[in-house]
């Protein structure tokens, strides 16, 4: 699996505070881990959201939405649920 960031998800992570920026970077390791040893961690909260769109948890307030097409997995935006619902809508 291939991981790339869109740059609309860069967009919003330059905008996060500091911990949230450590948060969003363990959330996205996590689930480079998953796909590589299979081993879903405790928390990440790995949700499908449509067909392609996925969403894991980088804190309680805060998700991160990402694509999966073949072996690439894209991430599209970080942020709060509103964020998230915003994006949603706009596709």
């Amino acid at each position: 699996m291939k991981f790339y960031s869109t740059p609309s998800f860069l967009r919003y992570f330059k905008k996060l505070e500091p911990q949230k920026k450590q948060a969003a970077k363990e959330a996205v390791s996590y689930l480079m881990d998953l796909y590589e040893t299979g081993l879903n961690p405790q928390g990440l909260g790995l949700k499908q959201l449509r067909k392609n769109l996925w969403e894991i948890r980088s804190s309680l307030k805060d998700r991160i939405l990402f694509s999966i097409s073949r072996d690439v997995a894209s991430f599209l935006i970080v942020g709060n649920h509103d964020d998230i619902r915003r994006y949603l809508k706009s596709l």
